[in-house]
């Protein structure tokens, strides 16, 4: 499939949807990509307490997608939800160059990850129910592609800022608010949720987590083996932490995120379309050989070099990883509880993102880096190993 055939089988929502999460991501990235060296140097926090702010962040998103997305099937609208989680992401970001204590830089992540968490699991569920199923796939890499696509524009900005701005990472981090404001804008005009989900009576649905029970052995399978990937991939904050310790200028420091970025980006959408062709349970284990590929170079590696092979690697892992994970959760799921499917997903992932991010931070500060990515592949093998054991029993 061509580039322009996409533009035409793909729905116009879903592109707008893409579009919102490139520019929100271009945000939270360049401020993402400068957090971890202002925390550490200027606010004087410990590796751990970085693992533990990380950790507690995006395990606060995932406890909140629970919520929206049982919220989203109650409702059985989706976009009001989306819209507020961004709104509360362009409202916080004011408060990143504003901290003057590492408080007000937990508050602000907390803040911006319940917007996460709100926004996330009935932006999924929303894709799942606009995206015609042979293109699901390619719908989820395509929106995956354009979110990362942001992720390394906000990098290439921090860069940008630290230049003309001589370095001065406060000044900097006010440049997010404006991609955060473009995101917004494009989601609230440029989004249609599908008439087929609105109220076709009057009659409110009752739905309960238990009603989870119905989806089947597949979904909970799923969700096992994504848990156990999730322990494998602790916070990116560590990449940024392993740069600076193998001599990257602080200036650079930032090129971190768009080396593994722009990998992701370039591998999500064709890695989506793969899945649509083959066993989706396929091109996730070629994702999870990535990863312990990379967190074995990162272990091993002291040099520049190594250190781009190893992020490099990460982003073709998450490229092959992410986007489908998403697809297969709407594949196993049925319209009305997807919403609640998304958010027990992300709830799981969440702990175990809390758990990984929390003993990264703990092997660093007692054992140095080398032991950190070396955990990492230990947890990537078992993972390989469940996926393997399901992809066996189910075939």
């Amino acid at each position: 499939m061509t580039n322009s055939t996409a533009r035409k089988v793909i729905p116009r929502s879903i592109w707008a949807l893409g579009l919102t999460s490139l520019f929100m991501d271009a945000s939270s990235e360049l401020i993402h990509s400068l957090l971890p060296v202002l925390m550490v140097s200027k606010l004087g926090a410990s590796m751990i307490l970085v693992g533990v702010v990380e950790g507690v962040a995006e395990s606060t998103a995932s406890i909140t997608k629970i919520f929206s997305g049982t919220i989203s099937d109650y409702m059985r609208k989706r976009k009001v939800l989306v819209v507020i989680g961004y709104g509360l992401a362009l409202i916080t970001k004011p408060l990143f160059p504003l901290a003057n204590s590492m408080a007000v830089v937990v508050a602000a992540r907390f803040i911006d990850r319940i917007g996460k968490g709100i926004r996330g699991a009935p932006r999924d569920a929303l894709i799942g129910d606009i995206a015609p199923p042979e293109v699901r796939g390619a719908s989820f890499g395509l929106r995956q592609s354009l979110d990362t696509i942001g992720a390394f524009m906000g990098p290439l900005l921090a860069i940008g800022g630290m230049l003309l701005f001589a370095n001065d990472i406060t000044t900097v981090l006010w440049i997010a608010v404006i991609p955060a404001a473009i995101a917004v804008a494009i989601l609230v005009f440029g989004v249609k949720e599908p008439e087929t989900h609105r109220t076709l009576n009057t009659e409110v649905p009752s739905l309960q987590l238990r009603d989870l029970r119905n989806v089947g052995p597949a979904y909970w399978q799923l969700v096992a083996v994504a848990g156990l990937l999730t322990l494998a991939r602790f916070s990116e904050a560590f990449l940024i932490l392993k740069a600076q310790s193998t001599g990257l200028p602080i200036l650079l420091v930032p090129m971190v995120m768009v080396v593994m970025n722009i990998a992701y980006a370039l591998a999500a959408y064709p890695a989506g379309k793969l899945s649509d062709t083959i066993d989706r349970r396929r091109v996730l284990l070629i994702g999870l050989v990535m990863l312990i590929a990379a967190d074995l170079v990162l272990g091993f590696g002291e040099n520049l070099w190594m250190l781009g092979l190893g992020v490099t690697l990460w982003g073709l892992h998450m490229a092959f990883t992410q986007g489908l994970l998403a697809a297969m959760v709407a594949d196993t799921t049925p319209t009305e509880l997807r919403g609640t499917a998304y958010g027990v997903f992300n709830f799981v992932c969440g702990i175990a993102m809390l758990i990984a991010s929390v003993v990264a931070g703990a092997l660093w500060d007692s054992f140095g880096a080398s032991t950190t990515f070396f955990a990492g592949a230990g947890f990537s093998a078992v993972s390989l190993l469940g996926l393997l054991f399901v992809y066996r029993k189910t075939r």
